[in-house]
Protein backbone atom coordinates (compact mmCIF):
# COMPACT_ATOMS: atom_id res chain seq x y z
CA UNK A 1 0.00 0.00 0.00
CA UNK A 2 1.59 3.49 -0.55
CA UNK A 3 0.79 5.98 2.07
CA UNK A 4 1.98 9.24 3.09
CA UNK A 5 4.15 9.92 6.20
CA UNK A 6 5.75 13.23 7.36
CA UNK A 7 5.60 15.10 10.66
CA UNK A 8 1.96 14.74 11.58
CA UNK A 9 2.28 11.08 11.38
CA UNK A 10 5.02 10.64 13.63
CA UNK A 11 3.67 13.09 16.46
CA UNK A 12 0.34 11.24 16.04
CA UNK A 13 2.48 8.63 17.20
CA UNK A 14 3.62 10.09 19.93
CA UNK A 15 0.97 11.52 20.89
CA UNK A 16 -1.41 8.07 20.87
CA UNK A 17 1.25 6.13 23.01
CA UNK A 18 1.40 9.02 25.40
CA UNK A 19 -0.57 8.57 28.71
CA UNK A 20 -3.62 11.09 28.75
CA UNK A 21 -2.91 12.74 25.78
CA UNK A 22 -3.57 9.12 24.34
CA UNK A 23 -7.33 9.99 24.98
CA UNK A 24 -8.01 13.19 23.46
CA UNK A 25 -5.44 12.11 20.29
CA UNK A 26 -7.62 8.99 20.24
CA UNK A 27 -11.13 11.03 19.44
CA UNK A 28 -9.31 13.18 17.14
CA UNK A 29 -8.18 11.02 14.85
CA UNK A 30 -10.79 8.63 14.72
CA UNK A 31 -12.91 11.97 13.43
CA UNK A 32 -10.33 12.13 11.24
CA UNK A 33 -10.06 8.68 9.84
CA UNK A 34 -14.19 8.84 9.43
CA UNK A 35 -14.64 11.95 8.08
CA UNK A 36 -11.76 11.35 5.25
CA UNK A 37 -13.41 7.79 4.60
CA UNK A 38 -16.66 9.22 3.98
CA UNK A 39 -15.54 11.99 1.82
CA UNK A 40 -15.26 8.97 -0.52
CA UNK A 41 -18.45 7.18 -0.07
CA UNK A 42 -21.45 9.22 -2.03
CA UNK A 43 -23.20 12.24 -0.33
CA UNK A 44 -26.55 9.80 0.18
CA UNK A 45 -24.56 7.12 1.93
CA UNK A 46 -22.59 9.18 4.30
CA UNK A 47 -24.44 9.60 7.43
CA UNK A 48 -25.42 6.13 7.58
CA UNK A 49 -21.93 4.99 8.07
CA UNK A 50 -20.57 7.49 10.15
CA UNK A 51 -21.29 5.42 13.50
CA UNK A 52 -19.55 2.68 12.20
CA UNK A 53 -16.51 4.27 10.97
CA UNK A 54 -16.34 5.94 13.84
CA UNK A 55 -16.82 2.50 16.38
CA UNK A 56 -14.44 0.71 13.92
CA UNK A 57 -11.80 3.24 13.53
CA UNK A 58 -11.28 3.57 17.53
CA UNK A 59 -10.91 -0.23 17.58
CA UNK A 60 -7.61 0.20 15.07
CA UNK A 61 -6.26 2.83 17.57
CA UNK A 62 -5.71 -0.06 19.55
CA UNK A 63 -4.54 -2.60 16.69
CA UNK A 64 -2.02 0.54 15.68
CA UNK A 65 -0.04 1.21 19.50
CA UNK A 66 -0.24 -2.69 19.49
CA UNK A 67 1.42 -2.88 16.09
CA UNK A 68 4.28 -0.94 17.47
CA UNK A 69 4.83 -2.50 20.61
CA UNK A 70 5.36 -5.62 18.56
CA UNK A 71 8.45 -3.73 17.08
CA UNK A 72 6.67 -2.50 13.87
CA UNK A 73 7.90 0.85 12.30
CA UNK A 74 5.16 3.62 12.21
CA UNK A 75 4.57 2.98 8.40
CA UNK A 76 4.00 -0.56 8.80
CA UNK A 77 2.17 0.03 12.10
CA UNK A 78 -0.47 2.30 10.46
CA UNK A 79 -0.40 0.11 7.23
CA UNK A 80 -1.45 -2.61 9.17
CA UNK A 81 -4.65 -0.75 10.26
CA UNK A 82 -5.38 0.88 6.80
CA UNK A 83 -5.29 -2.55 5.93
CA UNK A 84 -7.82 -3.08 8.23
CA UNK A 85 -9.91 -0.84 7.07
CA UNK A 86 -9.96 -2.13 3.56
CA UNK A 87 -11.19 -5.73 4.63
CA UNK A 88 -14.06 -3.88 6.52
CA UNK A 89 -14.87 -1.80 3.53
CA UNK A 90 -14.58 -4.79 1.46
CA UNK A 91 -17.23 -6.47 3.62
CA UNK A 92 -19.22 -4.14 3.09
CA UNK A 93 -19.31 -3.52 -0.40
CA UNK A 94 -18.53 -0.13 -0.11
CA UNK A 95 -16.03 -0.45 -2.83
CA UNK A 96 -15.64 3.50 -3.50
CA UNK A 97 -13.77 3.72 -0.13
CA UNK A 98 -11.29 1.51 -0.87
CA UNK A 99 -7.24 2.34 -1.11
CA UNK A 100 -6.35 -0.96 -2.99
CA UNK A 101 -8.12 -2.91 -5.33
CA UNK A 102 -9.95 -5.98 -4.23
CA UNK A 103 -7.80 -8.58 -5.57
CA UNK A 104 -4.93 -7.40 -3.26
CA UNK A 105 -6.37 -7.91 -0.03
CA UNK A 106 -4.96 -11.31 0.47
CA UNK A 107 -1.17 -9.96 -0.97
CA UNK A 108 -1.93 -7.96 2.05
CA UNK A 109 -3.50 -10.06 4.74
CA UNK A 110 -0.07 -12.51 3.90
CA UNK A 111 2.60 -9.34 4.38
CA UNK A 112 1.17 -9.15 8.45
CA UNK A 113 -0.04 -12.94 8.67
CA UNK A 114 2.09 -13.42 11.38
CA UNK A 115 0.65 -10.34 13.54
CA UNK A 116 -2.87 -11.10 12.17
CA UNK A 117 -2.62 -14.61 13.02
CA UNK A 118 -1.60 -13.40 16.80
CA UNK A 119 -4.85 -11.36 16.98
CA UNK A 120 -7.10 -13.43 15.18
CA UNK A 121 -7.50 -10.89 12.72
CA UNK A 122 -8.82 -12.40 9.16
CA UNK A 123 -10.32 -10.96 6.19
CA UNK A 124 -13.81 -11.63 7.26
CA UNK A 125 -13.09 -10.21 10.50
CA UNK A 126 -11.01 -7.68 10.39
CA UNK A 127 -10.87 -6.67 14.37
CA UNK A 128 -9.92 -9.63 15.34
CA UNK A 129 -9.44 -9.68 19.27
CA UNK A 130 -9.43 -5.71 18.81
CA UNK A 131 -13.18 -5.47 18.35
CA UNK A 132 -14.80 -4.35 21.48
CA UNK A 133 -16.86 -6.36 23.71
CA UNK A 134 -19.92 -4.26 22.85
CA UNK A 135 -19.11 -4.44 19.07
CA UNK A 136 -19.14 -2.46 16.61
CA UNK A 137 -22.34 -0.29 15.33
CA UNK A 138 -23.88 -1.96 12.03
CA UNK A 139 -24.01 -0.22 9.08
CA UNK A 140 -26.24 -1.10 5.98
CA UNK A 141 -23.64 -2.82 2.97
CA UNK A 142 -24.11 -2.25 -0.67
CA UNK A 143 -22.76 -5.88 -1.94
CA UNK A 144 -24.11 -5.07 -5.46
CA UNK A 145 -20.75 -3.12 -6.09
CA UNK A 146 -18.78 -6.26 -5.88
CA UNK A 147 -20.49 -7.43 -8.63
CA UNK A 148 -18.70 -4.89 -10.96
CA UNK A 149 -16.62 -3.02 -8.42
CA UNK A 150 -14.32 0.03 -10.27
CA UNK A 151 -12.72 0.68 -6.89
CA UNK A 152 -12.15 4.60 -8.00
CA UNK A 153 -10.02 5.86 -4.94
CA UNK A 154 -8.00 2.54 -5.13
CA UNK A 155 -4.04 2.84 -5.76
CA UNK A 156 -2.99 -0.54 -7.31
CA UNK A 157 0.00 -2.23 -7.11
CA UNK A 158 1.62 -1.52 -4.39
CA UNK A 159 0.94 -4.83 -2.27
CA UNK A 160 4.33 -6.26 -2.02
CA UNK A 161 5.38 -3.75 0.74
CA UNK A 162 4.36 -0.49 2.48
CA UNK A 163 5.49 2.49 -0.10
CA UNK A 164 6.12 5.57 1.96
CA UNK A 165 5.34 9.55 0.38
CA UNK A 166 7.51 11.82 2.22
CA UNK A 167 6.39 15.41 1.95
CA UNK A 168 9.13 16.09 -0.56
CA UNK A 169 7.50 13.67 -2.68
CA UNK A 170 10.23 10.93 -2.92
CA UNK A 171 8.65 7.65 -2.48
CA UNK A 172 10.98 4.96 0.18
CA UNK A 173 10.06 1.30 0.03
CA UNK A 174 9.44 -0.65 3.41
CA UNK A 175 8.15 2.06 5.74
CA UNK A 176 12.15 2.94 7.00
CA UNK A 177 12.05 6.36 6.81
CA UNK A 178 13.98 7.63 10.20
CA UNK A 179 11.81 9.19 13.00
CA UNK A 180 12.44 12.97 14.15
CA UNK A 181 13.86 13.04 17.68
CA UNK A 182 11.96 15.95 18.87
CA UNK A 183 7.97 15.26 18.30
CA UNK A 184 5.47 17.69 19.60
CA UNK A 185 2.23 15.65 20.10
CA UNK A 186 0.55 18.61 19.77
CA UNK A 187 0.74 18.30 16.06
CA UNK A 188 -0.86 15.48 15.53
CA UNK A 189 -3.62 15.19 12.82
CA UNK A 190 -6.87 16.23 14.93
CA UNK A 191 -5.10 17.93 17.37
CA UNK A 192 -3.73 20.81 15.24
CA UNK A 193 -5.94 23.34 12.87
CA UNK A 194 -4.87 21.86 9.37
CA UNK A 195 -6.31 18.22 8.99
CA UNK A 196 -4.72 16.26 6.19
CA UNK A 197 -4.91 13.05 5.19
CA UNK A 198 -4.18 9.84 7.20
Amino acid sequence: MKIRQNIRHWAAKKALTTPVVGDVANDKLVDLHTSIFLNKADEDRREERRAHLDSFFDATMDTYVAALEAGFPEAEAREITHVQANFDFFNHGWTEMMEIPGDELEPHYRRYESFFGDHGITIDDPLGEFRPAEGIVEATETPEKLETPEYENALAGFADDVYVETDDGETVVGGETEEPEEVDPSAAPGLDEDEASA
